[in-house]
């Protein structure tokens, strides 16, 4: 079959974030804008001749159209094999686990997670290597690199092939495999999970609710939950991936997942709900009238995962994102195991899981994961959570109250201020950088700087370091503010507040969050003087 060169010339602005390039659709649809992309990473990442392929993605606008040309780019690009979800359709942690499972050199993850999608929304290609993770800062820089000097993108000459039927199709001399999306998946968490009491509490009356928020991991929730675990049909709830996820924005929090909230703030809620994102590596977890934040998610699933048979033998070691809050810190310092500080991005906590060094990690953004793949994953919580609760036979509320009541409590939230001008964004966070020294001793309403810096990290395995990773006040008595710009929006930028207070085992334990925090909220804008800079007088998302 015929190669073609396609001549073409640089894009500006073609670099990876925290979690790979995301672009509004239009943007993606520029002639030979995700080409150019594509051929970049084809260029510059390592892998033997005839190598496997993995593609998937969340099911959003324009998926289809990019999968089947990354088909015939790969074809002419070398590879051997492609395997690719029914209906371009893999979870992010299921691309994962396939790229492990099948020895692939890497996979393309077509996903903009949690951000809107269909024509006039959001769109993203994120490139994991043979680990299965994110590719590396060292992999994403090379990439950036090769867009801006590209010249020609290759393709074979073929048709579309069918992505909706499972079976094998040779395009251009490699081999493309339309593979269920679901089952491996399926398989591996049965391995890790017990599944047997879990299927006995449901029968004794555990009940859920699973919203799906009509993103991927629908039909991995409906195999799990309701056929292999035996909830009720129903349990699931918009559980048909839509390229448009239904109008909704399908970020597991609590202002868009509102109705679950509802549901599980009712006094004929069911036990148990939980939630899951775009590309299902996020989750929410929100027990009977209790909403469980995820940095204490973290910590809870830590403490508690002994009891799921793939954790039966302990914990190596917790890995948290330097935004989370310090819960999981505690559990670790119980347990008499390390942990672990890391930049924001599930990149990072790659070495730690490959090297043996960690078992458990997560981000307060809603991503939690472990050593099982190398990407956070939602359903995996959902079900970590689900095998404690059965044979603990205990509530979450019940649970989180014991937990307090023996670590201590991180109230915790983050404020997002999203859509600002990138220039004042940049402003502000250029303003705090330049006054962190002189914060030390200051004090702001009760609260009092102890240290502030600009953090950065070392890497214990590689002896990389990753600096400038988000500005940290902490003040005496352990409460803490960070600042951060994100790296996951499309247009403008997007200013994240991290506020974290501690309170002891014999303090406060259930208190109202945002009474708790009051006085760092003030301190946030005190110290970074965010309505000076934004003209923003309220965060437009608080989690």
């Amino acid at each position: 079959m015929t190669i073609t060169t396609h001549q073409t010339t640089p894009y500006a602005g073609q670099k990876p974030g925290t979690s790979g390039l995301r672009k509004k659709v239009r943007v993606f649809a520029q002639p030979g804008y995700a080409e150019n992309f594509i051929q970049a990473v084809f260029d510059v990442v390592e892998r033997e001749a005839g190598s496997t392929l993995v593609i998937g993605g969340d099911g959003r606008y324009h998926n289809r159209t990019v999968i089947q040309q990354a088909i015939r780019m790969a074809a002419a690009n070398g590879y051997g094999q492609v395997l690719v979800g029914q209906g371009g359709i893999l979870s992010t942690p299921a691309a994962s686990n396939v790229i492990r499972r099948y020895k692939a050199s890497g996979g393309l993850i077509l996903s903009a997670s949690h951000n809107p999608g269909g024509p006039d929304e959001d769109f993203g290609i994120k490139y994991n290597i043979a680990n299965g993770g994110p590719a590396p800062e060292g992999v994403t820089e090379a990439i950036y690199a090769r867009t801006q000097t590209i010249d020609r993108w290759l393709a074979v000459d073929a048709a579309d092939i069918d992505l909706d039927t499972c079976g094998s199709v040779d395009v251009g001399g490699c081999q493309v495999s339309v593979i269920d999306p679901v089952a491996d998946y399926a398989d591996l968490m049965e391995t890790l999970f017990d599944f047997a009491a879990i299927r006995a509490a449901v029968a004794d009356g555990l009940t859920m609710a699973f919203d799906a928020m009509h993103a991927v991991t629908g039909p991995y929730a409906t195999e799990i939950l309701e056929k292999r675990l035996g909830f009720a049909p129903g349990t699931v709830r918009h559980g048909v991936p839509l390229e448009d996820f239904g109008g909704h924005h399908p970020d597991p929090n609590m202002v868009h997942a509102k109705a679950l909230f509802d549901t599980m703030f009712d006094p004929d809620a069911p036990d148990f709900g939980a939630a899951s994102d775009g590309d299902g590596d996020r989750n929410l977890i929100v027990g009977k009238g209790r909403f469980i934040t995820p940095s204490d998610s973290l910590a809870m699933l830590a403490a508690n995962a002994h009891l799921a048979p793939g954790y039966a033998r302990g914990l190596a070691g917790i890995a948290r994102s330097m935004p989370t809050s310090a819960a999981a810190d505690r559990v670790a310092e119980a347990l008499g195991i390390p942990y672990y500080e890391t930049p924001t991005g599930w990149k990072f906590f790659g070495n730690l899981l490959d090297a043996g060094m960690a078992t458990i990690c997560g981000e307060e953004s809603a991503g939690t994961g472990s050593d099982h793949v190398r990407e956070k994953d939602g359903l995996w919580a959902v079900l970590l959570w689900l095998n404690i609760l059965a044979v603990r036979k205990i509530s979450v509320d019940e649970l989180a109250r014991e937990h307090w009541a023996k670590y201590g409590r991180n109230y915790y939230a983050r404020h997002d201020y999203e859509g600002l001008p990138t220039e004042q964004a940049d402003a502000l966070m250029a303003a705090l950088n330049g006054k962190l020294a002189s914060l030390p001793g200051q004090s702001f309403g009760p609260l009092t700087v102890a240290t502030a810096d600009s953090f950065s990290y070392l890497d214990p395995v590689d002896g990389s370091t990753s600096a400038n990773q988000g500005l940290r006040v902490l003040f005496e008595g352990g409460s803490r503010i960070v600042f951060r710009l994100s790296g996951t929006g499309t247009e403008g930028a997007t200013l994240r507040v991290y506020l974290e207070r501690y309170e002891p085992a014999d303090g406060y334990l259930d208190r109202d969050t945002g009474e708790m925090l009051a006085d760092l909220i003030a301190a946030a804008d005190a110290v970074a003087g965010i309505v000076a800079h934004t003209g923003r007088t309220a965060p437009d998302v608080i989690t």
